[in-house]
């Protein structure tokens, strides 16, 4: 059993009318197999790498090869870990791409199993958080309209918690939101909150707490009550 892949929905509630109804770009997904250690990604993240759809074949030597020299969260490392302790493949880590282009990204990763429930792998997304928003489009919650002033609350809290457990800006925690928010088509204030609701329970001190957060943040769709 894998994350299902769904359709970025038509956006008509009043906050997608702010933020825009197109696909968040610089978002890829990956699954990988422990056992014969062997990768499959999506074409936004062979794109996120600096590859056309199909062009090479991902691999372990691959990614590491685009890994930042610099980087002190290695990326080799956490695949060993992955590996060893049957955990998915997360952090946040600088690769290069094929123009020599520097990306920050954060992995969001979760387990992958088979029929039976037995973890296998790991699988999830690749978050492009480079900041780029001045250039892009720089659309915060400061300019939303009155009748979004309610979700703003939980919009903000919810940003707040990505903001401490990804050790992102407000702008990148929001496009983290409303990733989730269109890749589910789930109203990105009901997210916000469940989001919240979920990260109460959980204690940083304790080893895996960005594990949990992980899958939390993958799953907060199926506990919110589309009633």
């Amino acid at each position: 059993m894998t994350l299902s892949e769904q359709s970025v929905p038509d956006a008509v509630t009043a906050i997608s009318q702010v933020i825009g109804a197109e696909a968040c770009s610089g978002i890829g997904s990956f699954q990988f197999w422990f056992a014969d250690g062997r990768w499959e990604w999506s074409d936004e993240l062979a794109e996120i790498y600096g590859y056309g759809p199909g062009e090479v074949e991902p691999t372990t030597e691959l990614l590491l090869s685009h890994k930042h020299p610099d980087d002190q969260q290695d990326l080799g490392t956490a695949i060993t870990c992955a590996i060893d302790a049957g955990e998915p493949v997360c952090g946040r880590h600088r690769i290069i791409d094929t123009r020599g282009t520097e990306h920050e990204v954060i992995i969001v990763g979760d387990h992958l199993t088979d029929d039976d429930g037995t973890v296998i792998g790991t699988t999830g997304y690749y978050i492009d958080v480079t900041q780029r928003l001045e250039e892009e489009r720089k659309e915060t919650l400061d300019e939303t309209l009155p009748e979004l002033i309610e979700a703003r609350a939980a919009i903000e809290q919810a940003k707040g918690v990505l903001v401490l457990m990804y050790g992102v800006g407000p702008d990148q925690a929001f496009k983290v939101l409303r990733w989730r928010s269109q890749e589910t088509n789930t109203k990105l204030r009901d997210l916000a909150a469940q989001l919240v609701e979920d990260a109460r329970g959980l204690e940083p001190q304790v080893p895996g707490c960005r594990t949990r957060f992980d899958h939390l943040l993958l799953t907060a769709h199926e506990r919110v009550d589309q009633t």
